[in-house]
């Protein structure tokens, strides 16, 4: 993991200072709420609802034991007892206190955590595929570019007042789990024609109100070549992007309004013009940068592969939790372990103070003391001895953590909804856990196989409903809470945003529209293999629109 040098920990504590000074300013009344906004948003503080919320960067997704039991301190001292990581890899605290806040920023500095650039128009907490440094379709790490884009980004003068937010990702694997094509810049490590590291650029991804697939810029960008080459982005952008009409001020806008030719055209100008006074990449630097990212030290361990298989044959609980939760390793004799945060009838990715607890002394004892939050909302330990699986579960089940359904149709990632935000048109916590409630049986579950859920509680697409095989949209129609069925959205390699399937229908008939879809996807499949977004490509969306008219449907919006 990176380690923070003596700029870094100056500026999360100079940060964390002002901030302090402008809270008491807030409470005493020297400052209104209008001119407190834009200073609390630099520094990850929204006003929601009910009570403040703050969101935490974890940057790249990545953090240790120390860091999460201070998440827990943080949870059980100041919250209500409990976090709820999000789909950008942070966490967030919907009930604080104003008078808190500085208090917490201090106990982030701590630990080398802060909230800054968490909100606001910059650019974001960058992330990266959850896998990084384990997974066995690694090209390389992407972590260190990930850190790398960090340092060059974080307080920087020209992009901390952009048209709108700016979200970058990384991967280096064959495998985009990272949904790289969803964000503003995508960014892909790939091998040259000669052999050499370089980088795949994307621009103008996106979801929200106008979801829209990135368009590549570069095929092949040279390494040293990075910095230099996404400051000519952001220039065009931060020049050209649309500050006259917030809906139309993401990057995605300028992108489609030009063109992908004449957008790329732009940038390749400006990058032109920039030639030798933009960021090269020091090889040195980044050298420096990877070494804290080295792998642990790892011997094959093929014996653990045959004892895995013995306590899965002993234990049925054991087996399906293996069967959906693990993930292949680059080393042999280990594995990725996924510990699913959407567990049956509680809101997806809330974790309570004592579970942050237990996934730290898990990390600490089987996982090299590392962990990582993904963009579903779920916790992964990376490096794990096949031979430990079996004491993974069994204290993930001591947490209420073992729930066997990652990537199944109960992991359902979803946006805090109008319970919390202030933003929302419909309700998704309650629909989450009533589809969950509706395939709670495991065997069912594992029938079905993958198959990704979204739900968002506005078109603000915070919970990515459009790139779900699934997606659920709710929105307010004359006072009521409805909801839109999209089917088709895929955020990975082959990146597609999902098409509305036809009227909406009321909350309390989502649970049945859903299994009435699940049902005709069943009964059309040729194989277990064959997934919901290729049998709707085979069969086509017709098949499934009866699905809307099903007799429970309209017994439940009755």
């Amino acid at each position: 993991m990176y380690r923070y040098d003596e700029f870094d920990e100056t500026v999360v504590r100079e940060r964390a200072a002002e901030f302090r000074g402008q809270v008491a300013r807030r409470l005493d009344g020297s400052l209104t709420e209008d001119e407190f906004r834009p200073l609390r948003l630099m520094n990850g503080l929204y006003l929601q609802l009910h009570a403040y919320m703050l969101r935490v960067a974890v940057p790249y997704g990545t953090l240790n034991g120390r860091q999460m039991r201070q998440l827990a301190m943080i949870a059980e001292r100041f919250d209500r007892g409990y976090g709820h990581f999000t789909t950008r890899q942070n966490i967030q605290y919907n009930w604080l206190k104003l008078v808190d806040v500085p208090d917490i920023l201090d106990a982030l500095a701590d630990v080398e955590m802060h909230a800054i650039q968490t909100s606001g128009n910059c650019i974001r907490n960058v992330t990266a595929d959850h896998m990084a440094g384990a997974a066995a379709d690694e090209i390389e790490d992407p972590r260190p570019t990930a850190e790398l884009i960090r340092q060059w980004s974080t307080l920087h003068p020209e992009y901390s007042f952009l048209p709108r937010k700016f979200k970058i990702a990384v991967t280096g694997a064959e495998e985009d789990r990272a949904a790289v094509a969803f964000h503003d810049i995508g960014v892909r490590i790939v091998r040259g024609a000669d052999g050499s590291i370089g980088y795949r650029i994307l621009v103008g991804g996106g979801l929200g109100r106008t979801p829209m697939v990135g368009k590549v810029v570069r095929e092949f960008l040279p390494r040293k070549e990075l910095l230099a080459y996404l400051e000519a982005i952001m220039r065009v952008y931060n020049l050209e992007g649309r500050r006259d009409n917030k809906y139309k001020a993401r990057i995605k806008i300028l992108v489609h309004e030009l063109g992908t030719e004449a957008f790329t055209a732009r940038v390749e100008q400006e990058y032109a013009a920039g030639s030798g006074l933009g960021a090269e990449v020091d090889a040195a630097e980044l050298t420096r940068i990877a070494a804290y990212f080295a792998p642990p030290p790892l011997a094959p361990e093929p014996s653990g592969e045959e004892a895995l298989a013995a306590g899965r044959a002993a234990d049925p609980a054991l087996d399906r939790f293996c069967a959906s939760n693990l993930a292949v390793h680059r080393v042999p004799g280990h594995v990725s372990v996924i510990a699913s945060m959407k567990p049956i009838g509680r809101p997806p990715g809330d974790a309570t103070a004592d579970q942050m607890r237990a996934l730290a002394a898990i990390a600490e004892r089987f996982s090299h003391d590392e962990l990582r939050i993904t963009h579903m909302q779920n916790i992964v330990f990376p490096h794990v001895r096949m031979d430990d699986v079996a004491a993974v579960h069994a204290a993930l089940a001591e947490a209420g953590l073992e729930t066997p359904n990652a990537g199944q149709i109960s992991d359902i990632i979803s946006c805090p909804g109008m319970d919390y935000c202030t933003l929302a048109t419909a309700r998704s916590i309650p629909v989450a856990e009533a589809i969950q409630e509706r395939f709670a049986d495991p065997a069912r579950a594992a029938l079905i196989g993958r198959l990704g859920i979204k739900i968002s509680g506005c078109i603000n697409a915070c919970g990515h409903h459009h790139v779900g095989a699934i997606g659920i949209l709710g929105l307010d129609r004359a006072g009521r809470e409805n909801y839109q069925i999209t089917l088709g959205g895929e955020p990975g390699n082959a990146a597609a945003i999902g098409e509305r399937l036809g009227p909406g229908v009321d909350g309390d008939a989502v649970p049945a529209v859903i299994e009435a879809l699940v049902d005709t996807y069943l009964a059309e499949r040729e194989s277990a293999d064959e997934t919901f977004n290729e049998v709707l490509a085979r069969v086509g969306f017709d098949r499934f629109k009866p699905a809307l008219e099903a007799k429970e449907v309209a017994d439940a919006a009755a």
